[in-house]
């Protein structure tokens, strides 16, 4: 008896200091919420503003001039992998590698720890990305498509729903598509629509990568607090479950040892 009420005694300890470490985490993600959607809704705007230049551009038929609206091929295909920095945020990280798995073969470039541990890269932090570190990617890119390093470049994210939803997803960067009408806008552009076409391309990969980036990281952010909220709801069920076991076998010990000192003492 004395051994199982040690036991218990253990698991409650060791429960207990699990759930104060997921209270911590799920504060820590709490207090990053409101940063990391303000910082996906400001790059969500760059890129739609930067996405009508470049849907406008490519509406004009001398644009398909450029080497970035060549056919699309996957035969070399590039993936930009963003994951998170860390792990405890519940399936963020394992729904990324899974969807992952469909592309087998492709060269994949790593943005956060846990992506560039599987993949072998150099790390690239997530949180710590920043426009300037998109726009250096992004132009080496370019060149690289330029180049005919690779065919396609697509970037693997996190799409964020809301709070209790994210989903894993891919949005292919390069090379671009063909708008299906042309607008009239009124726009001039100089010197000509192919020359601001070919300038515009790198900010345009640009506002899709810190975008996809920052989108990712309010997910990973939304995921973590979700997943430490169960944490810490399962920990306390647990500690209920074991507090009644434990008091329980405590008060069967005392009476056990109460019935041997009456049993004795009638000896």
């Amino acid at each position: 008896m004395g051994a199982d009420i040690k036991s218990l005694r253990v698991r409650i300890k060791s429960v207990s200091s699990t759930q104060h470490l997921t209270k911590a985490m799920g504060l820590v993600a709490s207090s990053k919420i409101r940063k990391a959607n303000l910082g996906m809704m400001k790059s969500r705007e760059y890129l739609n503003t930067v996405e009508e230049t470049v849907n406008e551009l490519t509406a004009v038929r001398e644009c398909q001039k450029s080497p970035f609206m060549k056919e699309a091929s996957d035969d070399k295909l590039k993936l930009i992998v963003i994951a998170g920095d860390r792990g405890l945020a519940g399936g963020y990280n394992a729904n990324i590698f899974r969807l992952m798995r469909e592309y087998e073969g492709a060269d994949v470039l790593p943005i956060g720890k846990r992506a560039c541990e599987r993949y072998g890269k150099e790390v690239l932090l997530a949180e710590q990305f920043s426009y300037k570190d998109a726009y250096v990617l992004a132009k080496k890119l370019c060149e690289e498509f330029k180049n005919g390093e690779f065919s396609r470049l697509g970037i693997v994210y996190t799409k964020y729903h809301s709070m209790m939803s994210q989903e894993a997803a891919i949005r292919y960067v390069l090379p671009l598509e063909k708008t299906k009408s042309e607008k009239s806008v009124g726009a001039i552009f100089e010197p000509d629509e192919l020359t601001v076409l070919n300038a515009v391309v790198p900010e345009y990969v640009t506002g899709v990568l810190i975008a996809c980036v920052k989108e990712s990281f309010a997910s990973e952010v939304a995921a973590r607090r979700v997943a430490m909220d169960s944490a810490d709801k399962n920990a306390q069920e647990m500690l209920s479950k074991l507090s009644l076991e434990y008091n329980r076998a405590r008060q069967s010990s005392i009476t056990q040892e109460i019935t041997e000192i009456v049993a004795g003492s009638g000896l």
